[in-house]
């Protein structure tokens, strides 16, 4: 891989990161304390307990990166899906940045030529950018999770996150507008 398209890439994983990061906390800026932690049925998971569990993901695949297991030994990912009934919006809000306080310095802290050098999670080899695209997939699928929640809870006071419906002709039809990352 060159390293302008090393470069690139980095850009453009940051640069996902961040909208994902974005969007999950639009849809969750909509809810009200309590619906932080509702759950549609006794399997499924709250805002919440996403929140918790992304946050848990983020500090054991990001922290001493290109060092150690993505898996860290004290990682307890099963209590990620528990919560302690003290737990607040503060709590979350200090989980989820501290969490994404360690993807972002961990990526900005790479360097093109280490894209493709080796690290490992629960053991198995991975480049960065492997490892890198995972969290990339992993943080959206718990992203669009938290964005139906909350949209299936605010239900008709829900504010729409993209093109609202039926205003597609509109986006369409609208000036074209300069390609702009998503930060």
């Amino acid at each position: 891989m060159t390293t302008d398209i090393a470069a690139q890439y980095l850009d453009e994983a940051h640069r996902q990161m961040r909208g994902y990061k974005r969007l999950a906390e639009g849809a969750t800026a909509q809810l009200k304390d309590q619906e932080l932690f509702l759950t549609l049925d006794p399997e499924s998971n709250s805002v919440a307990l996403i929140v918790k569990h992304m946050a848990g993901n983020m500090r054991s695949r990001f922290t001493d990166f290109l060092t150690t297991d993505g898996e860290k030994p004290d990682r307890n990912r099963d209590q990620e899906f528990e919560l302690d009934p003290a737990t607040t919006r503060a709590d979350l809000t200090k989980w989820w940045e501290e969490g994404w306080a360690r993807v972002f310095s961990a990526i900005e802290a790479l360097k093109p030529e280490d894209v493709t050098r080796p690290v490992t999670i629960r053991g198995e080899p991975h480049t960065v950018l492997q490892a890198i695209n995972r969290q990339i997939a992993h943080y959206a699928y718990h992203t669009g999770q938290i964005v139906l929640l909350a949209k299936h809870i605010r239900s008709s006071k829900w504010k729409t996150l993209s093109i609202p419906r039926g205003k597609s002709e509109d986006y369409k039809t609208a000036a074209p507008k300069a390609y702009k990352p998503l930060s």
